[in-house]
């Protein structure tokens, strides 16, 4: 039986500001309680407010390791004045720009996984090239570009222990439902040949490790 939240976890999920829905929200939880299990850390990328951070952080809290989350706290494209998903309230009056930061510090706070969770503030791609170990998961759902999105996959992908698993959110196989990025670099990890596909939840793939074809 796959692992669930605790209810105090899933209401703090469901009250942070974010997207994502509830029934991926519970197949990330179990895929970074399975991940967890093999002792490493549990990493995103795309932190936004924490939303999902909350999910891994209690996974990784459960099994006694560390969940990283990697973002620039300036919002990806689609989150920028004038687009679908920019919120105001989030924008920093001083600088004019946005800035999550804030938020993230108190969602985690609310609930009590402050501790539990290394911010990395920065841009992917530079956090990558400075990282050197394995990482028991890797959640990927930063920027929803070619470039943001594959640059993603390129530099953390490889960081992923044997038996580890690489998540991959809004996946959108028809155009008509979102953009076509994010499934771009899924078909790419499974062509890789080192991920096998274990789960599908809505717009959320679970790929396992299984090779070394990165």
């Amino acid at each position: 039986m796959a692992a669930e939240p605790k209810p105090e976890i899933l209401a703090a999920f469901q009250a942070a500001k974010g997207f994502m829905p509830v029934g991926e929200g519970l197949a990330l939880y179990a895929a970074a309680a399975e991940a967890a299990a093999l002792g490493l850390p549990l990493l995103e990328v795309g932190t936004y407010c924490g939303r999902s951070t909350i999910l891994l952080a209690d996974a990784a809290r459960a099994a006694g390791v560390t969940a990283l989350t990697v973002d620039h706290h300036r919002g990806s494209e689609e989150q920028q004045p004038g687009w679908e998903y920019h919120d105001p309230t989030v924008v920093d009056p001083e600088v004019g720009r946005m800035d999550t930061l804030p938020t993230f510090r108190r969602t985690l706070h609310a609930a009590g996984l402050e501790e539990h969770v290394v911010a990395l503030v920065g841009r992917s791609p530079q956090v990558a090239a400075v990282w050197g170990g394995r990482l028991g998961l890797v959640f990927i759902d930063g920027g929803h570009t070619d470039e943001h999105a594959g640059g993603d996959y390129e530099g953390w992908a490889p960081h992923v222990a044997d038996g580890g698993l690489l998540v991959i959110h809004d996946v959108f196989p028809d155009p008509a439902h979102g953009g076509q990025a994010p499934y771009r670099v899924y078909l790419r990890a499974l062509e890789s040949g080192a991920f096998t596909e274990i789960s599908v939840t809505d717009s959320l793939r679970v790929l396992r490790r299984t090779g070394t074809g990165i």
